[in-house]
């Protein structure tokens, strides 16, 4: 078995069903403070980070920029876990715009959301925009549920632990988010939040989303509550934070969260207390690789993102073992990574 049940039911049964990815990306301006992320190569590229994700997913490559994304010293994007998973079991994928700077090339569907602000200088978008966002988002949710039993979703937003553990600190928790890098910058994330939750004036979820938090929040929750089928978040904080929305706004909402046994396992964090789900981690078992951007996940580089928990429950649940599984990302890791880097 490579997942483990940490909170509440095992509920992996639900990919046993017809079952539809989506992928929601979007930007905050928040990954412009120094330090609070390694979500790209360079400052100048972590704009492109959620639309390369999305085409990586799509075609099996990026478009945006000619490499999948990586962090500083090379650490490849967990798109590429969630694009093993996917081309392995056929499961159809959607991309939602949830406030993007740069599009991607590949069809998508728009909620109208904005690009967050940096919600260390100030709000992270105006209330009635982030209602629109929301109501839209329901519908997409409404309607993808309409076709099959379970939709799981995944996020790609630079920075969202931050803006995430802002909205949860405001709902009165006491987050410990993880982080993208072994060395979590705990004490710039925290700042960050303590300056952004001090401006909320009110308890009303969506009011505190658009104070303190990011679009993919937004589009994310409307999504859950949208669906009338099961709904699988598949990430960390990001997803946490989700679930304390959901749950705040439509208590009967059937949602339960993927993560990673690399979330699961940081000590900084806790993915247990800070959701109000069930949550299974599951494990990719890229500690066993033999190549080493791979094995970096397992001392703490990068650890979830781009559904990439959700998406290894799923092969899991399909029938893959563990090093099946594992062959199988290290063989698009060739394709996808160091072919990409020769060309280039």
């Amino acid at each position: 078995m490579s997942y483990e049940v940490i909170k509440g039911r095992d509920f992996s049964d639900l990919l046993d069903g017809k079952i539809a990815f989506v992928l929601c990306i979007g930007n905050t301006l928040t990954a412009e403070i120094s330090g609070i992320t390694v979500a790209g190569e360079s400052p100048e590229l972590i704009k492109f980070t959620p639309p390369a994700d999305a085409e990586l997913l799509c075609y099996g490559h990026c478009r945006s920029i000619p490499f999948p994304p990586a962090t500083p010293d090379g650490k490849p994007t967990p798109a590429l876990i969630t694009y093993t998973a996917l081309r392995l079991t056929g499961i159809p994928l959607f991309v939602v715009d949830s406030g993007l700077i740069e599009k991607p090339k590949m069809p998508y569907f728009a909620v109208n959301a904005p690009t967050g602000g940096n919600i260390a200088e100030g709000s992270a978008f105006d209330i009635d925009r982030a209602r629109e966002t929301f109501e839209y988002a329901k519908i997409i949710g409404r309607e993808i549920s309409k076709e099959f039993d379970t939709i799981m979703v995944g996020e790609s937003i630079p920075a969202g632990t931050t803006t995430a553990g802002a909205v949860l600190k405001a709902f009165g928790l006491n987050p410990k988010v993880s982080s993208s890098m072994p060395e979590n910058p705990v004490e710039i994330k925290q700042k960050v939040i303590e300056k952004a939750v001090s401006r909320v004036k009110s308890d009303d979820p969506l009011e505190i989303v658009a104070e303190v938090g990011d679009p993919v929040l937004l589009a994310v929750s409307g999504i859950a509550i949208g669906s009338k089928k099961p709904v699988i978040l598949a990430g960390g904080t990001q997803m946490a934070a989700v679930s304390q929305i959901v749950k705040r706004l439509s208590p009967d909402a059937d949602i339960h969260i993927a993560t990673t046994k690399y979330v699961a396992e940081d000590e900084t964090a806790d993915i247990v207390t800070i959701s109000a789900a069930d949550v299974i981690a599951s494990d990719p078992g890229l500690g066993d690789s033999v190549k080493a951007g791979l094995r970096a996940y397992e001392g703490g580089f990068v650890k979830e993102g781009v559904g990439a928990g959700g998406a290894t429950l799923l092969a899991c649940r399909r029938g893959y073992t563990k090093d099946r599984f594992l062959k199988e990302i290290e063989r698009d890791y060739e394709v996808v990574v160091e072919r990409a880097k020769i060309q280039d």
